[in-house]
């Protein structure tokens, strides 16, 4: 017997209902509910607004991490969903030109990787060859590895590692997805976010209007909750 199919809603511990279109977000996906048997569309992409996943790159180490804990290794390789590269003084650490990467990791989490320094120079290296291309971040898988790098200070000799970027032909649907999931969200981290930011360019990064902010996290949480 044929099931019945639903609007497309919300499941599993992180987003407001999806925003109705035309045609159906390429981020979603369908989902037999296991009570009542019928077909509904839920986003495959989790995130929390504001929130998204920390991914942390150790430049003493040359390792990527989730929350400093959880060891990813040397390198990541990911389509960026949306981006920004700014200057400004945040995480305790002075002002600072930095670049901060969203993207959905394997499991479908948002995450949020930032770099500063030198691996920002690599970064725009790599912007410009995807101009000429007629390209952007979000159109690629971006494949950064940490790079060894050493110095001298005081006749000593020093280890860092700066972040590498390269990039490789990314498959249409996936790209799709992300852009129409930045689209519908707004896609921000609220502990890097201050009103002092000099954005020297961005796509995709939005902040909530004021209205939406609290409805959109009070939303997720609670889905949370309830899983």
């Amino acid at each position: 017997m044929a099931t019945a199919s639903k609007a497309p809603k919300t499941s599993t511990a992180q987003l407001p209902a999806a925003p109705i279109t035309e045609a159906a977000p390429a981020y979603l996906v369908e989902k037999v509910d296991e009570t009542t048997g019928e077909v509904q569309q839920v986003p495959r992409f989790r995130y929390l607004p504001g929130h998204p996943r920390q991914i942390r790159f150790d430049a003493k180490a040359g390792q990527f991490n989730i929350n400093g804990t959880m060891p990813l290794g040397p390198s990541l390789s990911f389509i960026p969903l949306a981006w920004r590269i700014f200057q400004d003084d945040i995480l305790n650490m002075g002002r600072k030109l930095w670049a901060e990467l969203f993207y959905a990791d394997e499991k479908g989490a948002i995450c949020a990787v930032l770099f500063h320094g030198y691996s920002v120079e690599n970064l725009y290296r790599l912007i410009e060859p995807l101009f000429y291309d007629d390209l952007t971040l979000a159109d690629v898988v971006v494949k950064v590895q940490a790079s060894r790098k050493e110095t001298t200070k005081d006749g000593k000799k020093a280890t860092y590692y700066i972040a590498e970027f390269s990039y490789e032909p990314a498959d249409s649907a996936e790209v799709q997805a992300r852009r129409d999931f930045a689209r519908d969200f707004p896609i921000w981290r609220e502990e890097t976010t201050t009103a002092t930011a000099d954005v020297r360019t961005s796509h995709g990064y939005r902040l909530p209007s004021e209205p939406e902010q609290p409805v959109q996290i009070e939303a997720a949480l609670t889905a949370a909750l309830a899983e």
